[in-house]
């Protein structure tokens, strides 16, 4: 069992170690031009990537500026799409699954927005037609794939795959959640210097 563990600790830490850092630094330059502009973001997912899709959100909104919450004006908007239950129901069952994600996007997409697209297997058509809604609205696509990419990886303006054999996913969604808090910290630190730098300044 321990060398079972050790194989599995083995092959997530050579996939952190060869993370995309170009690609996950383009992601976060996306990110923050959304921010300066204004711009919504939405994420999108399906089973496990839902999940991860929806922490990120609750993250994103709250934990960037935890530290000035009172007296930040202006912030984060991350939306997960759908945003309920009831509304991914009723799109796959009156529509079709494949419109579950693309059929809300289209109801609040803007060319100041993101999509952030999170698939292990980069080829759910449920989230390629929303990728393809919001490259046709020139809105840039941060894709978070694993294996091989898929149609998303070749898609994304982003492109950050976890590169692993098809079907292991638990080492695919573990890392992409471990990408995805990066970028929560990330601007949490980075806000966190530039309030520090206002107070310094406005104490002189």
């Amino acid at each position: 069992m321990e060398e079972y563990i050790r194989h599995y600790s083995e092959k997530a830490g050579a996939l952190l170690r060869n993370l995309p850092t170009v690609e996950i630094g383009k992601a976060m330059n996306i990110l923050q031009a959304a921010f300066e502009r204004d711009g919504r973001i939405y994420a999108i997912g399906n089973g496990g990537s839902l999940a991860l899709a929806t922490h990120w959100v609750a993250d994103f909104n709250k934990t960037v500026f935890s530290h000035n919450l009172s007296d930040q004006q202006r912030r984060f908007q991350a939306i997960r799409l759908p945003t309920t239950e009831e509304e991914l129901t009723a799109w796959a069952n009156d529509v079709g699954y494949d419109m579950v994600f693309a059929g809300p996007l289209q109801n609040f997409i803007q060319d100041s927005d993101v999509l952030v697209a999170i698939s292990s297997s980069g080829n759910s058509e449920s989230i390629i037609r929303a990728v393809n809604l919001a490259r046709s609205h020139q809105v840039p696509v941060i894709g978070i794939s694993g294996f091989d990419g898929g149609r998303l990886n070749a898609l994304a303006d982003a492109k950050i795959l976890v590169a692993t054999p098809r079907g292991e996913y638990e080492l695919v969604e573990g890392i992409h959640a471990v990408i995805l808090h990066l970028f929560t910290k990330y601007f949490k630190d980075y806000f966190g210097c530039i309030q520090q730098a206002r107070a310094a300044i406005g104490s002189q």
